[in-house]
């Protein structure tokens, strides 16, 4: 089989005001001194590392700014001059003021120079096709003022222990020990996506799913009835979709824990709440593993733009 090298990175973006009083859209280029290219942060995974932790740690190391992920670009696939492929996952990155001010860049044997440009020129600057149509993935977002998002992230429980004589009841069950491995591995992975909230049902599987998550981030999580396999078994999902309603009106990112049966209708309730086309997307991206997770994306200014990417992560351990 050829060698497969995977990396991750960014297309980091700022809005500025210009003299004239609008606000232009730029995006940050590095100049890599050993390449002589210029092209954008992006970096090969460290063992053990997913897609999304590799994209934020190498913008860091790259460029000094700590970001978050915004909505998912796609992959990247180009050949290696000595054979096999590399392959890219990308993610619009959005800079603040305050982050800009912060960053710790200095020129170094790997990274010459930082360059922020209008999005406008951005494009003929790039060194290589690939990144070229990659670009060009994110002004289709930029064209219509999509780039301001959030996610919503679906997570189903860790692996449980099995209902017994010592603990009968169902959403008592705890996590075994493979799955309080899954928790901890989750919580570094989520936590590129910078969430706000954390909603959970109140099943002990799923609270101590999050758990890792929930001190990593200093966030308390929001135990919801609604989010339970009893409730849902219960067939009226009135206060479920009234939880999911509130979580996209918000417009803040957020991560929530439930069970299998139960992330079909969540999904379907992202899909209504912000008025996106049907389609196997929805019930794939429901289709999880313990301790999988998929990103839905969306619009904070245009919600009911749709779902704007789905990224789903079959979590490996």
């Amino acid at each position: 089989m050829a060698k497969q090298v995977f990396a991750a990175g960014t297309i980091p973006w700022r809005r500025v005001r210009t003299p004239s009083g609008k606000d232009e859209l730029m995006v940050l280029l590095i100049h890599r001194r050993k390449q002589r290219d210029v092209s954008f942060p992006k970096g090969k995974l460290d063992p053990g590392e997913s897609m999304p932790q590799a994209a934020v740690r190498e913008t860091r190391e790259e460029t000094g700014l700590r970001i978050s992920l915004g909505a998912t670009l796609g992959t990247i696939h180009y050949e290696l001059p000595g054979g096999g492929t590399k392959i890219v996952q990308y993610w619009s990155a959005e800079v603040s003021p305050k982050t800009a001010l912060a960053s710790t860049f200095k020129p170094n044997s790997e990274v010459q120079a930082l360059e922020w440009v209008a999005a406008s020129a951005a494009r003929d600057l790039l060194s290589y096709d690939a990144d070229r149509e990659l670009f060009d993935v994110f002004m289709r977002l930029a064209a219509p003022g999509l780039l301001d998002t959030f996610s919503v992230t679906l997570v189903r429980h860790a692996k449980a222990q099995a209902r017994s004589e010592d603990q009968p009841v169902d959403h008592l069950r705890p996590l075994t020990e493979g799955g309080d491995r899954q928790a901890h591995t989750l919580a570094p992975i989520l936590r590129s996506f910078a969430p706000k909230r954390i909603y959970s049902s109140t099943a002990t599987r799923c609270l101590e799913t999050v758990a890792p998550l929930a001190e990593l981030i200093k966030k308390d999580v929001r135990e919801q009835e609604c989010l339970s396999q009893d409730f849902w078994d219960e067939g009226d999902l009135t206060l479920t979709r009234r939880l999911i309603g509130k979580v996209v009106t918000r417009g803040r990112s957020a991560v929530i824990c439930s069970h299998l049966p139960v992330l079909p209708d969540l999904a379907r309730e992202l899909m209504l709440a912000s008025g996106s086309l049907p389609g196997e997307y929805v019930e794939d991206a429901a289709r999880l593993p313990p301790a999988g997770f998929s990103v839905f994306h969306f619009s904070r200014s245009r919600p009911g733009a749709g779902i704007l990417g789905v990224e789903t992560y079959p979590l490996k351990h």
